[in-house]
């Protein structure tokens, strides 16, 4: 069984949901492979991976403003050496998930209608996120 790798470096700005569904969409279609099962990794401790509505943003601004209330900052950590928002950032992240399954049918990612990929930044600052796909099929 084939298996192909790539990684997708991902700039966020802040706290905020960054849809890369075509990104790895694109790549997917590049393998040639028909069926599989398309794995994303998040290489981080304080950002996560979501599948999330693609058509309303107000989903995404709703999300990120949810978890500020569930893990809000303050000085109620115990760790706080990368900031304030650093302990927020970990629960958050632990809350989601920092890797995702996805199937490859017919060559294309079988999501819902409404269904994109994102990466969920929790810090306030700018970063570059690395995500690891790896498919593996027919």
């Amino acid at each position: 069984m084939p298996h192909h790798t790539n990684s997708l470096t991902i700039a966020t700005h802040g706290p905020s949901l960054t849809e890369f569904t075509r990104e790895a969409a694109d790549w997917v279609a590049e393998t040639e492979i028909a069926t599989g099962l398309l794995t994303l990794f998040c290489r981080h401790t304080s950002a996560s991976l979501v599948i999330q509505e693609n058509a309303a943003p107000e989903v995404q601004d709703d999300l990120v403003a949810a978890f500020d209330r569930l893990a809000p900052e303050g000085s109620h950590y115990l760790h706080d050496s990368e900031g304030p928002d650093d302990m927020p950032a970990h629960v958050k992240a632990a809350l989601t998930q920092t890797h995702l399954a996805i199937p490859v049918v017919a060559g294309r990612l079988v999501l819902g209608t409404w269904q994109g990929i994102y990466l969920f930044e929790h810090r306030r600052h700018p970063h570059q996120r690395e995500v690891v796909l790896h498919l593996s099929g027919d």
